[in-house]
């Protein structure tokens, strides 16, 4: 492998899949791979805050122990705020994880991507606190409240940047590895439009569609997880084919109704901002193709799990090693063994090569 040792890491938006990043990370290091550098939105901005503080395994370790009791508990419910939760309380366990640490002091590059509502642009955090950086970038419009900094009302970063590959560039010479929490499955129908005609269908048509395209609907982890946990009974979560009456139209049954879903707020808005983001991350990874991209399916859980730590970061660590194998870069034993001898005086991430790195865009301080 030779100089293919240095890689830069795009850590993807997803909520609990996110953990998925842990896995990834952990393979990479096991390899051998220096990890020169990492830009993240949301929960990628999370995991790649607190490896680059040096404190992935404490935040791995808490993870690890979330009931999903604990994750209840955390969330902080707001009813008049513009979102749902506060995360204070989340917020408030990284920053016992983190300490007071600011971006321009950690080991290596690190980028935090979140959106400025009213500008309409992506803000890429790469000076002040680490804590507020992350607190920014995990603010899913309607979820979770914004966050107010500076003038800006600033929310999730992958509303725009689900997948940072651009903030990379700075890295130099080293492999781009992005780690995407939203790819479709393989055998999923083609992402072409459909070409569709606004005449009403006969009603034993349109049913038979409907039910066919609920039997997929049904298994997404966004409208599982939103509805379940925001909707009006848990019980929609077993029940995601009840229904509402809307009377009238040429596809009424006999009775003069028709059959519809029946979908929360939330359900609607996440499952639309899921397909933007996912949209968005293809157009990112044409313009900045990665050397080596890892998928993790959007249907791997629900993005409330924040319960399900240990089975996403074994799935991330699967993905990567198929990843890594699949483009060449698996190192060997003997390699592993000659990585390890050089680095037993340099545990954890190495120094930044220049502090003084540029960005494409200027970088944004939380402080």
């Amino acid at each position: 492998m030779g100089g293919q040792k240095r890689v830069a890491l795009a850590l993807g938006s997803g909520g609990a899949r996110g953990y998925a990043h842990i896995g990834a990370i952990q393979v990479l290091e096991e390899q051998g791979f220096e990890i020169v550098g990492v830009a993240g939105s949301s929960m990628g901005a999370l995991v790649g805050g607190v490896y680059a503080a040096g404190k992935l395994d404490d935040f791995t370790r808490w993870a690890q122990s979330l009931t999903q009791l604990d994750v209840m508990r955390l969330l902080d419910l707001s009813v008049s705020a513009p979102g749902a939760i506060h995360a204070e309380k989340i917020l408030q366990k990284v920053r016992e994880v983190l300490g007071e640490v600011r971006i321009e002091d950690l080991p290596i590059p690190y980028t935090a991507v979140a959106t400025d509502l009213a500008a309409g642009r992506s803000v890429w955090f790469q000076r002040g606190p680490v804590d507020a950086a992350i607190r920014a970038s995990i603010a899913i419009p309607g979820v979770i409240t914004p966050y107010v900094l500076n003038g800006r009302v600033l929310a999730d970063g992958g509303v725009l940047d689900p997948l940072p590959m651009a903030p990379l560039v700075a890295a130099g010479p080293a492999l781009r590895i992005a780690v995407s929490l939203g790819a479709e499955d393989r055998d999923n129908r083609s992402q072409a439009p459909e070409n569709e005609s606004a005449d009403s269908r006969p009603v034993d048509e349109w049913l038979a569609r409907f039910r066919r395209s609920t039997a997929q609907l049904r298994e997404l982890d966004i409208v599982r997880s939103v509805v379940g946990r925001f909707g009006t009974a848990h019980a929609e979560l077993d029940s995601l084919d009840d229904t509402v009456d809307v009377s009238g139209g040429d596809s009424a049954n006999a009775d003069g109704a028709m059959v519809v879903p029946k979908f929360s707020r939330f359900a609607v808005m996440n499952r639309s901002l899921d397909m933007m983001q996912a949209t968005l991350a293809r157009y990112q990874l044409a313009a900045y193709p990665p050397d080596v991209l890892v998928r993790i399916p959007r249907t791997a859980c629900r993005s409330l799990d924040f319960h399900r730590a240990a089975e996403m970061i074994e799935l991330g660590r699967d993905r990567t090693e198929s990843a890594l194998a699949d483009a060449g870069l698996t190192v060997t034993t003997a390699d592993s063994a000659d990585v390890t001898g050089s680095d037993t005086d340099n545990a954890g991430p190495g120094p930044a090569p220049n502090r003084g790195r540029t960005s494409s865009r200027p970088g944004e301080s939380p402080a």
